[in-house]
């Protein structure tokens, strides 16, 4: 398609060019990241029909979800162009399919984990995105960006999976998603057809949000040549020296992989509880487990200095302007990386402490506005030179976390539509941390879905990890009133 014409099409159904930070996940979803997963096992029979009419109400809602992703080659830059209806379409799968998938996973893991989890894994790797390329023999200029699909399991189980292109979906979307999607479908009346339909009307008018680089409030990004340039240099430099966890197999195609992190109530709210009385965020609890955790396994002995990468991912709805709520669906989150040298012996809430002290002193200066145009600038230059790389991984950081927990209690929605459990997070085998964790508080208890690739780091290994997080986690909750800092 020209330049003349996409633009064209572009007026005439409200589409908009992607902004620096969604082009980014559009580079990296070639690889495999930027693919948004959220699975729901329910113990109810799915309506069909009415599942369909739910996700048609949000693609109204939302025009981002309506949207198809075009490629225009000539340009070499990619553009929202928004459906005036909803299209989405839900793919099933019979018992028979899903089986073969499961089986596949269990014959080569050997574990004793609910179906939800492999079947998480396997549309975390269902890349659509990835022939919107001119070098892909398969190369198309438009895409979708938002999919469903349902997987049938013995005992009258179903898994419902909705499937985004990252540019869409951060992790606040996902969680808006899921709670609007529960409402809808465990809404008692349904509207009548011409109530339903003067709704579609009126939300087809909407258009898709602008991108987070232009909605930062004017001086939040302001930076001279030479800043930029010295920050640029700062970063690039300092990647080559950021230990990673140990590569397992460098050379073989990667896919994502997923382990879980699940802790106790009793014990999630002495964790919490040490974090509030130091004034601090679960985050960086989660950073400095992680950090003792993969030192422990780097370094046998202690009083080997070794520097590692944390990249801390922060909403930033409410600081844009104008503000933007939860139900703004998009990528509206941007990365603060700090580095910190770990020596061993390191007592958690101390590096805790330090961790979010040193994410909070950067927030405060506005990096996370400041650097987002340097870091995508890098991203994208990375990708396109994966030698640049240690062992070409691709790999940013030792570990990423969110700066704020998602907070999750069962509700009559969830009960009246069958909800059993739900894993949700985004992959993480092209360009991004060794580990991506996904940390949600449901019901008390701390859930982490904690997101690897395969196979540079093994299961094993990654299992080995979180499991010595969680030790961490726990010993320090049980001590929290000690040496408070």
């Amino acid at each position: 398609m020209s330049s003349n014409a996409l633009n064209s099409q572009m007026l005439d159904t409200k589409g908009r060019a992607v902004g620096g930070t969604e082009h980014s996940w559009c580079r990296a979803v070639l690889g495999g990241t930027g693919i948004a997963v959220l699975a729901i096992l329910s113990s109810k029979n799915p309506d069909i029909s009415r599942l369909r009419n739910a996700l048609h109400q949000l693609q109204n809602s939302h025009p981002i979800l309506r949207s198809r992703l075009h490629y225009n080659p000539s340009a070499n830059d990619f553009y929202f162009v928004s459906s005036p209806s909803p299209f989405i379409q839900i793919k099933s799968f019979n018992h028979s399919t899903t089986s073969s998938i499961l089986e596949n996973f269990y014959n080569q893991e050997n574990q004793n984990v609910s179906p939800l989890h492999p079947i998480l894994e396997h549309e975390l790797n269902q890349n659509a995105w990835n022939n919107s390329h001119p070098n892909h023999p398969s190369f198309s200029t438009k895409h979708d960006i938002f999919f469903a699909s349902i997987y049938a399991l013995p005992g009258a189980r179903w898994v419902l999976v909705l499937r985004l292109h990252a540019s869409a979906c951060d992790r606040t979307t996902a969680v808006s998603l899921l709670r609007e999607l529960l409402t809808l479908m465990g809404a008692v009346e349904e509207e009548t057809g011409s109530q339903q339909g003067q709704k579609e009307i009126m939300m087809n008018k909407g258009e898709v949000s602008l991108a987070i680089e232009d909605l930062i409030p004017k001086g939040k990004v302001k930076k001279t040549l030479w800043a930029r340039g010295v920050d640029m240099l700062g970063y690039s430099v300092n990647s080559l020296r950021l230990t990673n966890l140990k590569f397992k197999d460098a050379k073989s195609p990667r896919s994502t992989q997923v382990v879980r992190l699940l802790i106790s109530p009793d014990d999630t709210e002495r964790i919490l509880a040490g974090c509030k009385a130091r004034g601090i965020k679960l985050c960086g609890a989660l950073g400095a487990a992680g950090l003792i955790a993969a030192h422990s396994s780097k370094c046998r002995s202690d009083h080997q200095k070794k520097k590692y990468g944390v990249v801390t991912l922060t909403d930033c709805r409410s600081i844009l302007e104008p503000p933007l709520s939860n139900h703004n669906f998009g990528f509206y989150h941007s990365a603060i990386l700090n580095t910190h040298v770990i020596r061993g012996g390191e007592k958690l809430w101390e590096l805790a402490n330090k961790m979010y002290t040193a994410f909070t002193n950067y927030k405060s200066c506005n990096r996370h506005l400041s650097d987002m145009a340097d870091l995508n600038f890098l991203m994208c230059r990375a990708i396109e030179n994966p030698g640049l790389t240690s062992s070409s991984s691709l790999r940013t950081s030792l570990m990423s976390v969110f700066e704020d927990t998602v907070i999750d209690e069962s509700n009559d929605q969830q009960k009246q539509v069958g909800l059993e459990d739900y894993m949700g997070c985004a992959s993480a085998h092209g360009i991004a941390p060794s580990i991506a964790i996904f940390d949600t508080i449901r019901d008390g208890r701390l859930d982490c879905i904690c997101v690897y690739p395969s196979p540079l780091h093994s299961r094993e290994q990654m299992q080995e990890l979180v499991d010595t997080m969680k030790c961490v986690l726990v010993d320090a909750g049980k001590n929290a009133d000690e040496n408070k800092s």
